[in-house]
């Protein structure tokens, strides 16, 4: 190595260990998210992606919005390009209101919205505004690992409560509370995404919403409810959300991410009244205000198309890719592997037998030529996970079909290595 070199690196060094010390202790708690990764990874050409929970986005009228932006930037530019408000555009908050009422959630007005940079930005606010260091956050198992990342950065401690296949147990949810409460405890928050949940795609049975809200209710937490994929179920009619019934109760979080385009980078906050003014002024904090441009974009699209026709045809086109999946995971993978079986939503989750850590599997299959999520990044705990997660919303079937028949084997040879 040439001495510049090596003197160009020593002193990177040296400052480098000058300024550890500025760090805060919440610092170390913020991680490189492990999506993030494998999405680094999956540009790689000839690799087949079952990782990103990303929405299809070519059935979009590119061309058409693309003129619609172009009249936003030229007949209201002084407006479009000018720093905003920081709740949110009028127009767009109450349109929101006619978003949400397609769901269920009926009565809600645009005073007790924020317009948010997407939902993460507001479970960022939602920790910030309620969490103390030390205080506890509930949340599913498993959950998002955005979400995850977020709160843990906050020095909260993120308890999970197990799921089966109708979603969060609420007798789980129950016992948990119990028992933190009898070790003194402050639990604020039930993060939950009862529709589709990512990772996992089980979705809360109807039955249980309310109860999972009055236990909350009970104890004096909130519940934080995000809901991106709720209007994606497959056969058109969303279960209604447990905001709908518990306007004092509930966070309500939205996203344009999945009904319309990630990009935007656009969500909501649906707040109670009497959190509202502490929850907005925490947002408008963050990010001082929402970008109008984006905004009067999201507003020409909910106005002047058909939105909700696109949506009816993504949510066949999702359903045909989950599909493909779930056939090809019956064809191809081997005994002991089981997996859900998702009724909306981008996900499915795979379980192997017990003994298996699938994050050493995932650089198996990058050089087999697919890439997918492991379990362990969904969890607050730092053991091994034997699940992992697949995608199907942005993959063709072919695709989806020809990522699975790379997979198999390697599953089967951690199997059989199990055994042996």
């Amino acid at each position: 190595m040439p001495a510049e070199t090596e003197a160009a690196l020593g002193r990177a060094a040296e400052s480098a260990a000058r300024h550890d010390r500025l760090f805060s202790r919440r610092a170390a708690n913020i991680k490189q998210s492990a999506v993030r990764d494998v999405f680094d990874i999956s540009i790689r050409p000839g690799l087949v992606s079952l990782a990103g929970g990303s929405p299809y986005l070519k059935s979009l009228p590119l061309e058409d919005l693309g003129r619609t932006a172009q009249t936003i930037i030229a007949e209201h530019g002084l407006e479009a390009l000018q720093y905003g408000g920081g709740q949110g555009m009028e127009e767009l908050r109450t349109l929101v209101c006619e978003v949400m009422a397609a769901e269920g959630i009926l009565g809600a007005v645009p005073e007790d919205i924020v317009i948010t940079t997407g939902s993460q930005s507001a479970q960022d606010v939602a920790a910030k505004v309620f969490c103390d260091p030390g205080d506890v956050i509930l949340c599913e198992d498993p959950t998002y690992v955005g979400a995850l990342n977020t709160f843990e950065a906050y020095e909260v401690d993120v308890v999970s409560i197990a799921m089966d296949e109708n979603g969060l147990v609420p007798d789980e949810l129950e016992r948990t509370i119990g028992e933190l409460e009898a070790q003194g405890r402050a639990i604020k928050l039930l993060y939950t995404i009862p529709s589709f949940n990512n990772p996992s795609g089980v979705t809360l049975a109807a039955d249980r919403r309310q109860r999972v809200v009055d236990i909350c209710r009970d104890h004096g937490i909130l519940v934080l409810e995000d809901n991106p994929y709720g209007m994606l179920r497959f056969d058109g009619e969303p279960l209604t959300p447990m905001r709908a019934d518990n306007p004092d109760d509930v966070i309500y979080l939205g996203s344009f991410s999945k009904i319309f385009a990630p990009g935007v980078r656009l969500g909501w906050a649906l707040v109670p009244k009497h959190l509202y003014r502490r929850f907005y002024l925490a947002c408008e904090a963050v990010v001082l205000c929402p970008s109008p441009l984006t905004q009067m974009l999201v507003s020409a699209y909910l106005t002047d198309y058909d939105w909700q026709g696109h949506l009816r045809s993504m949510r066949g086109l999702y359903l045909e890719r989950c599909e493909a999946m779930l056939g090809a995971l019956a064809e191809e993978f081997p005994d002991g592997v089981h997996w859900t079986t998702p009724d909306g939503g981008f996900f499915v989750w795979v379980t192997l037998p017990e003994g298996i850590d699938t994050y050493p599997l995932l650089y198996t299959a990058i050089d087999a030529g697919v890439v997918f999520i492991p379990g362990a990044a969904f969890t607050p705990s730092d053991e091994p996970s034997n699940k992992l997660r697949l995608a199907f919303s942005a993959v063709t079937p072919e695709d989806i079909v020809e990522g699975v028949r790379r997979l198999a084997p390697i599953l089967r040879t951690a199997i059989s290595e199990l055994g042996a």
